[in-house]
C-alpha cells in the first residue's frame, strides 16, 4: 500500500491538467469550426422550421411522422463544411428523425468518406 500513498499527490494535479487540455481542445474546435455558431441563429431556426414544414414533419429516410419537433433534425443532404451557400440552401436540407440522423445517415457518410479514401489511393 505505500506505493498508492505516493501516487495520490500526483493524481491531484492531473485533474487540473485534464481540465485545461479539454478547454484548449474545445477552444481550438470552436475557432476551427466558426460556422457552428450559425446553428444558434434566428435565421437557422427559421430555415429549420421551413424545412420541417415542407417535409410535413416526416423523416425522409424511414417515413415516420413526428409531431415533436425536438425529435426532428433539419439535415444537410450534402456536407457543407462551412460553405455558406450549402449551409443556407433550403434545397440542401431534409427532415430526418433523430434515430435516422444519428445512425443511418452517419453510417452512410462514414462509408462515403472511406470509399473516397480508398478510391483516392
Amino acid at each position: 500500500m505505500p506505493k498508492l500513498k505516493k501516487l495520490e499527490p500526483k493524481l491531484r494535479g492531473l485533474e487540473t491538467r485534464v481540465a485545461v487540455l479539454k478547454t484548449d481542445h474545445d477552444t481550438a474546435r470552436r475557432q476551427q469550426h466558426a460556422w457552428r455558431r450559425w446553428y444558434h441563429t434566428a435565421r437557422w431556426r427559421k430555415l429549420r422550421m421551413q424545412c420541417l414544414e415542407r417535409d410535413l414533419f416526416t423523416c425522409q429516410m424511414c417515413g415516420d411522422c413526428e409531431a415533436d419537433t425536438s425529435k426532428l433534425i433539419a439535415d444537410h443532404i450534402r456536407r457543407h463544411g462551412g460553405d455558406p451557400k450549402l449551409f443556407w440552401d433550403p434545397d440542401n436540407l431534409q427532415c430526418l428523425c433523430k434515430h435516422c440522423h444519428d445512425n443511418d445517415k452517419q453510417r452512410a457518410e462514414a462509408a462515403e468518406r472511406m470509399a473516397g479514401r480508398i478510391g483516392g489511393v
